[in-house]
């Protein structure tokens, strides 16, 4: 991958998850060395420190188990704007978590300024869930759980979260690795255009088919590509930094072979690295892994297949 200009954004955000620590993942990240493993790879990379947002006070909602939607609500409106205005100034910009609730802000920025160039916008999910839950159907009430159907333009948010500045259609949105889905999302899944391969699929077919023929959609339709890395879609042995750590997930191997894929492609415009809870880490294992992953698909390689000389 040829030099990108790339800034780094942090969201420390855990109003979204009822699991303290997750609000010290961008630090963590930071002090993993991403930037300096970005710049390795002769990236030109700027660190803009943290968002604050501005206090929003949101409608209370019926679901009593919904908490922290002042907070979200926040955070969304502010992430909203900023990823939109980072996208216009750099080539690659990277989201760091904080619970997943920011992809709620960073996906709709990115994708309002994707169709300022008249480029469909595609996401790569990469999560243990699918985080298809709307307000009413949340019966933890953790709005980690709502971004995809948020941004996809699920009804049930008016009023409560932010207008949307973008949406992106659920037949653009891939999903990988999933093992953790409840009811109301299976049953939206299923009824949906959402592209889904949860971890039965992986075991069976492995993971260079299915993304190939995903990231051929994007390249055929000239569109641009989120990926949304929750920390959670990897097994929970060899990242055990995370809230909501589910067992069965990504290995090593097959984490990284994702991410040389999307190198590969060349289509990766925008990045979001999140539920890293350092609180629950092994002495940085999984912030460590994170960035090593990060690398990857920024253009880290063992050696260059393309020198043919093996």
């Amino acid at each position: 991958m040829a030099g990108k200009t790339c800034k780094i954004l942090g969201a420390p955000v855990q109003a979204g998850t009822d699991v303290d620590g997750c609000l010290m993942g961008p630090d963590a990240f930071r002090t993993a060395g991403l930037k300096v493993a970005l710049q390795a790879l002769g990236h030109d990379v700027s660190d803009l420190g943290n968002v604050t947002p501005t206090a929003v006070n949101a409608a209370m909602h019926h679901n009593p188990k919904v908490h922290g939607l002042s907070d979200i609500a926040a955070w969304i409106e502010a992430l909203q704007k900023i990823a939109y205005q980072t996208a216009q100034n750099c080539d690659v910009p990277i989201f760091l978590g904080g619970d997943h609730s920011i992809s709620a802000g960073t996906v709709p920025g990115i994708a309002r300024y994707s169709n300022d160039l008249d480029r469909p916008q595609f996401v790569f999910w990469m999560d243990a869930h699918p985080d298809l839950h709307t307000l009413d159907t949340t019966a933890s009430g953790n709005l980690h759980g709502t971004p995809v159907a948020y941004f996809s333009g699920e009804d049930g948010f008016d009023d409560f979260y932010p207008p949307l500045l973008a949406t992106v259609p659920p037949e653009n949105i891939f999903m990988l690795g999933l093992r953790s889905v409840d009811p109301a999302e299976h049953d939206r899944i299923l009824n949906g255009s959402i592209q889904v391969h949860d971890m039965r699929e992986v075991d069976e077919q492995g993971v260079q088919a299915p993304l190939e023929a995903f990231l051929k959609r994007v390249a055929d339709a000239g569109g641009a590509l989120h990926v949304s890395f929750d920390v959670d879609v990897l097994d929970p042995g060899i990242a055990p930094g995370v809230g909501t750590a589910v067992p069965g997930g990504l290995t090593y191997r097959e984490a990284h072979h994702i991410m040389e894929i999307l190198c590969d492609s060349g289509l990766v415009t925008s990045i979001d690295l999140v539920e890293l809870n350092p609180f629950l880490d092994d002495r940085g294992k999984t912030a460590t892994l994170m960035v090593d992953l990060c690398a990857s698909l920024m253009g880290r390689k063992v050696f260059d297949r393309s020198r043919g000389d093996r």
